[in-house]
């Protein structure tokens, strides 16, 4: 039996029972009503990129789409590992019902447990329709939502630890779709030096096409509030040999060992997550 630590207060049980979405119908319902349904001009436009001029603007303005001003969120909650369980029930009962509510201008994209990497883990990833205003909005929203409080507090008993950023996308990465499962994501998360994003970002522009054949590229992001430069990038592969065969491949296309090549000596740290979505997770 769990600990009583774990065990989900009444007011949590009213979450997990009460009217609202199943699983399968939020993450249906999410696809149409937060997502581009563009999703094959994405991938076209990502091909055709220009180097931009270090000189002209700051990196957040030369990097990041112009056509959309979307802002994401990532969350990292560090679990204690008798309660994974019931965070996960809670999470899964009471995130779909914000991701829904038109009056929230938030969105789930894709949420998981880290499976390799740091154990006991939950990433999340919110999209905010609209930039800083939508984040500010959703914000004050929330202070005065009793049920999510609620929510709040019994999930804190559940966490050792959590972390957040604020991020940007890529202009040349695609926009993170709904996709069907099954699906396992890696989460790459490489610190570059200060004063390194521009390089990154020119090099990777020219790159991404080599790592697009089998729709393995789910979203590139840099951060601009939190730890800073710091890079992430998302993909999805059917199976562990699925991403063997996938990266290895990438290896016997001319130009990508040159990507490597000046990519590397600008990276201070990185990191590898491999991730199993939840059943809320728009990526399945």
């Amino acid at each position: 039996m769990a600990p009583r630590l774990c065990s989900i207060s009444a007011a949590a049980r009213r979450w997990l029972g009460g009217p609202g979405p199943h699983a399968g119908d939020g993450a249906t319902a999410a696809a149409a009503r937060f997502y581009s349904k563009d999703n094959e001009g994405s991938w076209f436009r990502s091909l055709f990129v220009h180097k931009v001029d270090p000189r002209k603007d700051a990196h957040s303005t030369l990097l990041s789409k112009k056509e959309t001003s979307n802002l994401y969120k990532i969350q990292f909650h560090n679990v204690k590992p008798e309660c994974l369980d019931a965070y996960n029930s809670l999470t899964e009962a009471v995130l779909p019902k914000l991701h829904l509510d038109e009056d929230y201008p938030c969105s789930l994209v894709g949420n998981w447990n880290t499976w390799y990497g740091e154990q006991d883990q939950a990433v999340h990833l919110w999209r905010f329709s609209g930039g800083y205003p939508a984040l500010m909005d959703c914000m004050n929203k929330l202070k005065n939502n009793k049920e999510y409080l609620e929510f709040r507090k019994e999930r804190s008993q559940m966490l050792l630890s959590r972390r957040n950023q604020l991020l940007l996308e890529f202009s040349f990465w695609n926009e993170p779709q709904p996709r069907a499962g099954p699906n396992i994501y890696e989460l790459r998360t490489y610190k570059l030096k200060p004063g390194t994003m521009i390089e990154w970002g020119n090099n990777w522009a020219r790159a991404i096409k080599y790592r697009q054949e089998n729709q393995e590229a789910v979203g590139g992001f840099f951060s601009q509030i939190g730890e800073l430069y710091v890079v992430h990038h998302l993909w999805a592969y059917k199976d562990l040999q699925s991403r063997e065969e996938t990266r290895n491949a990438a290896w016997r296309k001319r130009g990508w060992d040159e990507n490597v090549y000046y990519t590397v000596p600008l990276v201070r740290h990185m990191e590898s997550r491999i991730m199993i979505p939840l059943k809320i997770s728009p990526l399945q």
